[in-house]
């Protein structure tokens, strides 16, 4: 965890019984050009840190400018559009990425909670100290009760600030650990823990006032200097200190930065960032993402069109292709575009549901045929996809299956979190499905469906 909102959730010392964070309110963006990247930055780290098995860890991508990454359970690693957009080059991403699979690895999630717990039931048994103590102070006020009261109150907030202390401490060693665990998973991969020095010799750069003012028992991480100079001791003794990121890979950063930017930032920041004398490719792709985004129309339209006929086996090109032609208006001349990207990425839900999107959007009943078995496959392979769920509603509703329809709008709603709206979908779809039927135990099984609990 680096400035971790998980840690942070856990963190209500001060309010017994407080309120953890929900997952479930972290906005996620889906990209499968930007997760395959992921996915080949963590394969070998995962694999190092003996986390490969069992469908291994997905990595989710937080829609966030800060540079944070965390973990909530062991299954996941939740890192911000900050982090991807402000490492230099690959190998710092690998090093949060690395630092989270130390985490995971190491069970610290599972150990800051037991020792949550215990700080809550420390912090709970202070608190009902000084209101006992306030109590007889009450009914002692006329023989002295006031001093009663008083070191009542200041033992409670002495054992609270020492609770905190304690647990605060816990953690900083878990960090550590897992700066530790990071190194050695680069070591084991011939990547070098530059990376690493890197972020942090930047983090400490821009927190040396605050740091100066904080009190460093009071941190849930080590002080970015005290964190530097312990990696720059791994460094120096790392047999791979001087390994670089190969070239291919440094294209692949730089073109998700681009296309990062020209998703979330204004036309105004794209072109500042990439002026119209960058040919990069990279500066390309931003440039022709922002110009679509802001209406350009015909010209965003050959901006693409040049992407393609540079590197004409991309599929992220003729996706983007068929995202803005969706987008401005035109889904059947999307549909080519769609169908070329997954002929060249067949195994790619997202760009399955996007040819799903486009067929529906035409509005042609004569394709919903095609849309809802595109919907399907695409959801059969990535449930989390809720725009396809909404597009596959559509589609049935088309056809005129209002049962499937609202059993695709109750899978929606559950992808969502939205239980009780997913129930409400998924008795109407029971209403109308023949009883007993594959769709009609689909819907059963939402309406049985408990909320699930999350520590």
């Amino acid at each position: 965890m680096w400035l971790t909102a998980g840690l942070a959730a856990l963190l209500a010392l001060a309010k017994p019984g407080g309120a953890v964070a929900q997952d479930g309110g972290i906005r996620t963006i889906r990209d499968t050009e930007t997760e395959q990247l992921l996915r080949d930055y963590s394969r070998p780290i995962l694999q190092a840190a003996g986390l490969s098995a069992g469908g291994g860890v997905q990595i989710v991508i937080v829609q966030d400018r800060a540079f944070n990454a965390f973990v909530m359970d062991g299954r996941r690693i939740f890192i911000t559009l900050g982090v991807l957009f402000d490492s230099v080059r690959p190998n710092e991403t690998i090093g949060v990425l690395a630092h989270e699979a130390g985490h995971i690895a190491g069970g610290h999630l599972a150990r800051l909670r037991e020792q949550m717990q215990a700080a809550q039931t420390t912090s709970i048994i202070a608190m009902l100290v000084g209101m006992a103590g306030a109590l007889a102070g009450a009914t002692m006020r006329g023989s002295g009760g006031g001093d009663v009261a008083g070191a009542a109150g200041g033992l409670a907030m002495g054992a609270q600030d020492l609770t905190a202390r304690t647990f605060l401490a816990y953690a900083r060693a878990e960090e550590q650990a897992a700066d530790r665990a990071a190194v050695n998973f680069l070591n084991a991969t011939r990547q070098s823990p530059r990376g690493m020095v890197d972020t942090f010799a930047r983090m400490s750069d821009a927190m040396i006032m605050t740091a100066r003012m904080a009190d460093p028992y009071m941190q849930s991480h080590p002080l970015p200097a005290d964190r530097l100079q312990t990696l720059r001791q791994a460094l120096a003794t790392s047999p791979h200190r001087d390994a670089v990121d190969p070239p291919a890979l440094v294209q692949r950063h730089r073109m998700m930065q681009a296309k990062i930017s020209g998703f979330t930032e204004r036309t105004d920041q794209v072109l500042r960032r990439y002026p119209l004398s960058d040919r990069s490719l990279a500066a390309r792709y931003a440039r022709a993402i922002a110009s679509y985004r802001s209406g350009g129309g015909p010209e965003a339209i050959a901006a693409i069109d040049g992407l393609i006929s540079e590197q004409p086996n991309n599929p992220f090109f003729h996706e983007l292709k068929g995202q803005a032609l969706l987008e401005t208006g035109n889904p059947r001349a999307a549909i080519a575009s769609y169908r070329r990207a997954l002929q060249l990425a067949p195994n790619a839900p997202l760009i399955r549901a996007g040819l799903g999107r486009a067929l529906v959007s035409t509005g042609d009943n004569n394709l919903m045929e095609e849309a809802v078995r595109e919907l399907e496959r695409a959801l059969t392979a990535d449930n989390e996809i809720p725009f396809a769920h909404r597009m596959l509603a559509n589609a049935y509703g088309r056809r005129g299956d209002n049962g499937r329809a609202q059993l695709a709008i109750a899978r929606g709603y559950m992808v969502e979190g939205n239980l009780t709206a997913a129930q409400g979908a998924a008795r109407r779809a029971q209403a109308v499905l023949p009883n007993g039927s594959p769709a009609w135990l689909r819907a059963d099984d939402i309406i049985n469906a408990r909320r699930e609990r999350r520590d």
